[in-house]
C-alpha cells in the first residue's frame, strides 16, 4: 500500500502553525527549528515561502489584523463615524484578545503588512469622508490604536492576587476589596474598556463640533445664531 502523502507545505500552513506556537508559548518560542518540527519538514524548506523568521511573524500578525471587521467603514454602511469607531474598536479588541502574545508585534504599526494597511486605510478614509481634516483623521487613527492595543496588553483586574492578606489596610487603606478583582476580571476589564471608549468618543464628538463650526465660518464658542466672522 502506498504511503499517504504529506500535505504540501504552503504559506497558509506555515502561518497557521507559527500562530499556534506563539499563542501557546509566546513570541520567544517561535524559531524556524521549532516551526519546521511542528510542520514535519526540514528548516530550509520554510525559506521557499518566507525569507526570514521576521517575515513569518509579520504574516502571523497580519492574519490577526485580517480578522478585524471593517464593514462599518464601507461607504454604503449607514453607521456614522462615531458608531463606526465604536464597533471597530470592539472588533479589533476581540481579535487581539484571542492572540495577546502578538500585541507587541501589532503595536509596531502595519509596515508593509497588507491587512494592517487595509485597516489604516479604512479608518482614515472613513474619517475624512465624514468631514474630519486629514491631519486630525490621522491622529484619530493613531489614538484609537493606542487605546485598543493598550487595553490588550494586559488585564488590570488580573494584576491583583486573590488573597486578602496581600492588601494590609495598614499599608493600603483603600485596597480592602482588591482581592476580589481577579474573580471579576472580565467584568472589570470590559467595563473599563467601554468607559474609556465612551469618554474618548465623547471628546472626539466635541472636537468634531468645533471642526464643523470652523467650516461654517463660526468661532467654536459662537452660538447657532452668531454671525460669521468671515473667511477662515
Amino acid at each position: 500500500m502506498a504511503r499517504p502523502r504529506k500535505p504540501l507545505l504552503s504559506r497558509e500552513r506555515i502561518v497557521g502553525a507559527a500562530g499556534r506556537l506563539v499563542d501557546e508559548e509566546g513570541l520567544e518560542a517561535l524559531s524556524t527549528r521549532r516551526l519546521a518540527a511542528a510542520l514535519g519538514v526540514s528548516g530550509p524548506s520554510l525559506y521557499n515561502h518566507f525569507r526570514t523568521k521576521d517575515e513569518i511573524l509579520d504574516a502571523v500578525a497580519d492574519a490577526v489584523s485580517a480578522r478585524v471587521d471593517l464593514s462599518m467603514f464601507e461607504p454604503a454602511d449607514p453607521r456614522d463615524w462615531r458608531t463606526a469607531l465604536h464597533d471597530w474598536a470592539h472588533s479589533y479588541r476581540a481579535a487581539l484578545a484571542d492572540h495577546p502574545h502578538l500585541v507587541p508585534v501589532l503595536a509596531r504599526g502595519p509596515g508593509r503588512r497588507p491587512a494592517g494597511l487595509r485597516v489604516a486605510d479604512a479608518v482614515f478614509g472613513a474619517m475624512t469622508a465624514a468631514g474630519w481634516p486629514p491631519a486630525q483623521a490621522t491622529r484619530i487613527g493613531a489614538l484609537m490604536r493606542y487605546f485598543i492595543l493598550g487595553s490588550a496588553v494586559g488585564s488590570f483586574a488580573g494584576g491583583f492576587v486573590d488573597d486578602a492578606a496581600a492588601y494590609d489596610p495598614a499599608d493600603y487603606p483603600h485596597l480592602g476589596r482588591a482581592h476580589l478583582l481577579a474573580e471579576r476580571r472580565t467584568e472589570v476589564d470590559e467595563g473599563a474598556f467601554e468607559a474609556g471608549l465612551a469618554a474618548l468618543l465623547d471628546g472626539l464628538a466635541l472636537q468634531f463640533e468645533a471642526v464643523r463650526d470652523a467650516g461654517r465660518g463660526r468661532r467654536p464658542d459662537a452660538g447657532p445664531g452668531a454671525a460669521s466672522p468671515g473667511p477662515v
